[in-house]
């Protein structure tokens, strides 16, 4: 489990980030059009997965905002900002932000998603939703970074993933 806080208050995930070098697990989420994104649709591109707790935070906004506009600059890469949102209110967020270069993907139905990858938040008045974190994949499905924020409230050191790629 890893131990992270909540406004300075210790809270846990179920586990661990997947490790560096390891093959990130597949997966089944749901699109704003509900149909299901599963991590095979993705193959030969590089993935950054901007994963949080919740689109109507204002850190998890502003995570949103700010990888959708460097998602346009990267090349063979794609920007998954995952949480336990419903599709609707992940399409009308994007909607009303004009985001439009990051695919919104959600773990609703079941939390398997973060279940798999150690990042169910476990205690406390988050539980159950995904911690806020980032995994980065290579085109060959291979984890090469991975950053667990330490305190929900804060932003993910973008610059350190993004130089992953």
């Amino acid at each position: 489990m890893a131990s992270i806080t909540l406004g300075g208050n210790p809270i846990q995930t179920s586990g661990e980030l997947p490790k560096v070098g390891t093959k990130l697990a597949d997966f089944k989420l749901i699109k704003n059009d509900l149909s299901i994104a599963t991590l095979t649709d993705f193959a030969g591109t590089n993935l950054v997965l901007n994963i949080f707790p919740s689109i109507d935070t204002g850190t998890c906004a502003t995570s949103v905002r700010t990888f959708n506009a460097t998602a346009s600059k990267l090349e063979n890469t794609k920007v998954l900002c995952i949480s336990r949102d419903l599709p609707f209110a992940q399409k009308r967020f994007c909607g009303a932000e004009g985001i439009e270069n990051v695919v919104i993907l959600s773990d609703f139905n079941d939390g398997n998603f973060g279940k798999t990858n150690g990042l169910e938040i476990t205690d406390g008045v988050l539980a159950g939703l995904h911690s806020r974190c980032i995994i980065v994949v290579d085109a060959s499905g291979s984890v090469i970074y991975t950053e667990q924020v330490p305190e929900i409230a804060n932003e993910p050191k973008y610059e350190a993933a993004l130089a992953a790629l």
